[in-house]
């Protein structure tokens, strides 16, 4: 198995992977065709937004996947640097699952937030994802979970 960040290259893979999780969520079935314009946005996001995805791969299909997505707002006090983060598609297929892969990528995408300066990371959590999260350090918030980072 090979975690690793994903590049340009990986674009089907990353297209692949991400359909079959947005299926499995919203309960649409293996042959559901999603409307070309979350398509089109997501291959284009992936190709040219201000994010990183890792990519499970085992024997060379794509297994499991997260996103982080990069913004920035005005600084303030509590955020000097103004560069926030939304971790998302945070999904590992059921072959796979509870061998820590949603960890080691959960903690490759926290690791590149945290070298790019960022002070805060938000995630929106299903009730299966919540127990990983809480132990990573994402406490609870009125709309989503929230890891914030102390100043260094």
């Amino acid at each position: 198995m090979e975690i690793r960040f994903a590049d340009k290259n990986d674009i089907d893979m990353l297209m692949s992977i991400r359909l079959e999780m947005l299926r499995i969520v919203n309960g649409k079935s293996a042959d559901y065709r999603f409307d070309d314009e979350l398509v089109d946005n997501s291959r284009r996001y992936f190709l040219e937004g201000d994010q990183m995805t890792v990519l499970a791969i085992d024997n060379g299909k794509a297994v499991a996947c997260a996103s982080i997505s990069y913004i920035e707002i005005m600084p303030t006090f509590s955020h000097p640097t103004g560069k926030r983060a939304h971790i998302m598609n945070v999904y590992t297929n059921t072959g796979h699952r509870r061998q820590g892969i949603a960890r080691q990528m959960m903690n490759m995408l926290i690791s590149d937030a945290r070298a790019r300066g960022v002070t805060e990371i938000c995630l929106d959590a299903t009730e299966q994802g919540r127990p990983l999260y809480e132990a990573m350090g994402f406490k609870e918030s009125d709309e989503y979970m929230v890891m914030a980072f102390d100043k260094e």
